[in-house]
């Protein structure tokens, strides 16, 4: 049986699908993920990810099982400014902790049981000493022995390494040219090796599922600067406080977007990866939602908008032809590159009015407020433009007017010009708004 919902999600997600083939992706995991058993579920959707093309480098953490392994060593967790002081015992415990936690990823990305999503793949795991590292030294008067910082990122065998199709497992562990080892922080590794390889995405796995601020709401989409003021203001969970500024550096350093995701939740990554609202936070330089004038290449798009509308009675029908010469009349929406939704101006400048026409929201984003975006937009237009009048024709959506400042008018107050063209079969009712 055809299954609507399906079809429809798929096509959702086809750009998506189209837009990441071939693209690098910084995941980052951490080890309280990894404790709490949710890795097996995340493991069939990196294979997913790998099979439609996208070039995954996974970043695993191991907090709590260091922590476990310095508990039956009888050490204690020392930690200054955030970090673990790292002395020999705990390198120690350190290792066995990295190395037990990476036995493990290793294991569960392997799997491929019959009627699971990974029959059949074969994912290939690469790994090896590609994070070089220093020490972090003495801070403020403590020495940090073997907690250490990323020196450099060997991207090239990185990048070698996903061109075979291979998923690139790193560990929060890196070698110095003097054969050491440190102890490095997961959020530092992702982060570096997301600017070394050019990502086109770096993904923090989260539990709260991203930035929920202090009266619990989740944001989806975040500028940099909203991310900072929120940061300030101490919104969010502690886990987010950690990594959140690496996000932010991120995309702020160049890299196209950075994300927080649900660590626990089935299939967050791929709902926020692959659908227009995601399922966690989003952090941009640019605002996601923005306005512009549309252009003859926009067409399509206006077409694919108002069309529906025009075949249920709601809209006049416009022709192509129409539409191309009024092109520039008309205000698009756009979503992360996707018009959802127009609106269109026509001065009657003799009579100090326009008319405000064609006014459109994709049926999916109806409740986002991009209507009253739209007729702001045009408010200020009209206003810029010397209209001390607004007005606009509608059989359907009088009410929503009514509710934003508009008044029903008799026809006949319409400027001479429109009267002429007002097609009486119709019965639109008038409304107007004074600017």
């Amino acid at each position: 049986m055809l299954k609507p919902e399906f079809v429809l999600a798929f096509r959702e997600a086809a750009p998506y699908i189209h837009a990441y083939r071939g693209k690098v992706f910084v995941i980052a995991v951490n080890g309280e993920c990894l404790a709490a058993n949710h890795f097996p579920r995340l493991a069939q959707d990196l294979n997913l990810l790998v099979s439609l093309g996208v070039r995954i480098v996974l970043v695993h953490g191991a907090r709590p099982q260091i922590d476990a392994q310095l508990a039956l060593r009888g050490i204690a967790c020392r930690f200054h400014g955030g970090r673990r002081v790292t002395d020999a015992d705990t390198m120690t415990a350190v290792k066995a902790a990295i190395g037990e936690a990476r036995h493990s990823i290793e294991a569960q990305l392997t799997m491929g049981m019959p009627n699971s999503p990974m029959h059949g793949a074969h994912l290939r795991v690469a790994g090896g000493n590609y994070v070089a590292a220093q020490p972090l030294g003495v801070l403020d008067g403590v020495d940090m022995q073997y907690a250490g910082q990323v020196r450099r990122i060997d991207s090239s065998s990185l990048n070698a390494r996903l061109a075979c199709g291979e998923l690139v497992l790193l560990s929060p562990i890196g070698y110095s040219p003097t054969g050491e080892a440190f102890n490095l922080t997961m959020e530092e590794v992702a982060y570096q090796a997301a600017m070394a390889l050019n990502a086109e995405k770096l993904i923090f796995l989260v539990e709260d599922g991203g930035l929920v601020d202090n009266e619990g709401l989740l944001h989806p989409s975040i500028t940099v600067e909203q991310a900072k003021a929120l940061m300030a203001a101490n919104q969010g969970s502690k886990e987010v406080g950690v990594c959140l500024p690496w996000a932010v550096r991120a995309t702020e350093g160049g890299l196209s977007r950075s994300h927080l995701v649900s660590g626990s939740e089935d299939g967050a990554l791929l709902v926020e990866l692959f659908t227009h609202f995601g399922s966690g936070t989003m952090i941009v330089r640019q605002p996601l939602v923005q306005l512009r004038q549309a252009d003859i290449d926009d067409i399509g798009s206006l077409l694919a908008l108002i069309q529906p509308l025009e075949e249920q009675g709601v809209l006049v029908r416009r022709s192509r032809e129409h539409l191309e010469m009024d092109i520039r009349r008309f205000t698009l929406l756009e979503h992360d590159g996707k018009v959802f939704g127009c609106v269109a101006l026509y001065p009657f400048l003799d009579s100090g009015m326009a008319e405000l026409a064609c006014l459109v929201v994709a049926p999916e984003q109806r409740t986002a407020g991009y209507g009253e975006m739209l007729l702001q937009a045009v408010e200020i237009q009209a206003r810029q433009e010397g209209i001390a009048t607004l007005f606009v024709l509608t059989t359907r959506t009088a009410h929503w007017f009514v509710e934003r400042g508009f008044t029903e008018a008799d026809p006949l107050a319409l400027p001479e010009e429109k009267l002429q063209r007002y097609n009486g079969a119709r019965r639109s009712k008038v409304f107007m708004k004074t600017l």
